[in-house]
């Protein structure tokens, strides 16, 4: 192969690779408002039914949007809404920069962990203004599957489940550590993690006082937060079933 021909496959194989990448985003990307005024930025995979719950999906730390590219198809093809979010506390992860983050660090607001908590709260504020009258779902994974327990502990009415993807006390937040808004859960709750993880969030699930509460951990090693469900990963369909099976007692 002489060195035009060779520059050529490489171009054609180039481009095949990025429009393979860019069909695996089957969302639309969509901006709104935090409290502070940071432009949260967020992909919207939404389903044909108008009755269908909303799942808000939030990444885990380092992360962007993208940790959800190959796991929301999927949650649209059980029959749910989703909305993947870019949370300032982040970076970037298949390919998907973390523009909130961008902006965080443009207007010099601080990006620790708990700092991201007012962008869960406008992206529920999002899904109920243009998902109206739909059950609203939370899953976090890693530091945000902390938060999402704060989340439903300060609006009980306004969210159905939460799934959190390897739960722990990484941080305080307005001088209350996890566990105790665990304590004021009224919603059903499902835990998952790697299986050396358990320590970190047994205490966390044992003081959730609802009766659809649930847990799993994989037979093998398993992954931290919500890229277990990656196919990449060993293991991913029994995650995957132990989600199924949690999601479908939400419906």
């Amino acid at each position: 192969m002489n060195l035009k021909s060779l520059v050529l496959f490489c171009v054609i194989a180039f481009t095949g690779t990025v429009i393979q990448a860019q069909e695996l985003f089957t969302g639309e990307t969509v901006t709104f408002q935090s409290t502070d005024g940071v432009t949260i930025t967020a992909d919207v995979y939404a389903v044909e039914n108008n009755e269908s719950p909303v799942i808000l999906l939030f990444h885990q730390a380092g992360f962007s949007r993208g940790e959800y590219r190959e796991i929301a198809p999927k949650l649209n093809t059980l029959g749910f809404s989703c909305i993947a979010v870019d949370q300032r506390s982040g970076n970037k992860v298949n390919g998907v920069i973390n523009q909130t983050h961008l902006e965080a660090e443009g207007m010099k607001l601080a990006t620790k962990y708990p700092d991201a908590y007012p962008d869960l709260v406008a992206t529920l504020k999002y899904a109920k203004e243009n998902f109206l009258d739909r059950k609203i779902i939370v899953w976090g994974s890693s530091y945000s599957s902390s938060l999402v327990f704060i989340l439903g502990t300060e609006f009980p009415n306004d969210i159905a489940g939460i799934l959190s993807f390897s739960p722990g006390e990484y941080f305080e937040y307005r001088n209350l550590k996890i566990i105790d808004y665990a304590k004021q859960v009224q919603c059903p709750v499902f835990i998952t993690s790697a299986a050396n993880e358990r320590k970190s969030w047994e205490a966390i699930f044992e003081v959730v006082p609802v009766e659809n509460k649930r847990y799993f951990l994989p037979e093998e090693k398993g992954f931290h937060g919500s890229k277990a469900l990656w196919k990449e990963k060993p293991g991913n369909e029994e995650y995957w079933e132990a989600v199924e099976n949690f999601l479908n007692s939400l419906k």
